[in-house]
């Protein structure tokens, strides 16, 4: 019903700059928060940042200063600058949507991997 399609991942050295997109498309009525997850193996998946419909934004301490979550509508972005190679992981974005149907689900991306190297 609903896809996310995220791209901007890549290669990075530390202290450089990439940007993240994710695109929601399909039967949407409305979408609440779409926020930014990353994963490393053997480690749950955490938070990076995650923004409302009207704006309000909150992010993971590790982040804060150096990564800014903004959104159009459907499509939500990760700048992420000043990276370090701890910011290394498979970036996943999500998204809380209401359906056509009126139905409010979580929906995920298929993941980008982020490589910081020192």
């Amino acid at each position: 019903q609903v896809q996310l399609v995220e791209s901007g991942g890549g290669l990075v050295q530390a202290g450089g700059s990439l940007r993240l997109s994710c695109a929601a498309s399909g039967l949407i009525f409305s979408i609440n928060a779409m926020g930014w997850y990353r994963q490393t193996p053997g480690k749950q998946r955490e938070l990076v940042a995650i923004m409302s419909s009207k704006g309000s934004t909150n992010y993971a301490d590790s982040v804060k200063g150096r990564f800014t979550i903004s959104r159009d509508k459907y499509t939500v972005y990760l700048q992420m600058n000043s990276l370090k190679p701890e910011d290394t992981a498979v970036y996943y974005c999500n998204a809380n949507v209401v359906t056509l149907d009126f139905r409010s689900s979580d929906y995920w991306g298929q993941g980008t991997q982020v490589t910081v190297s020192s």
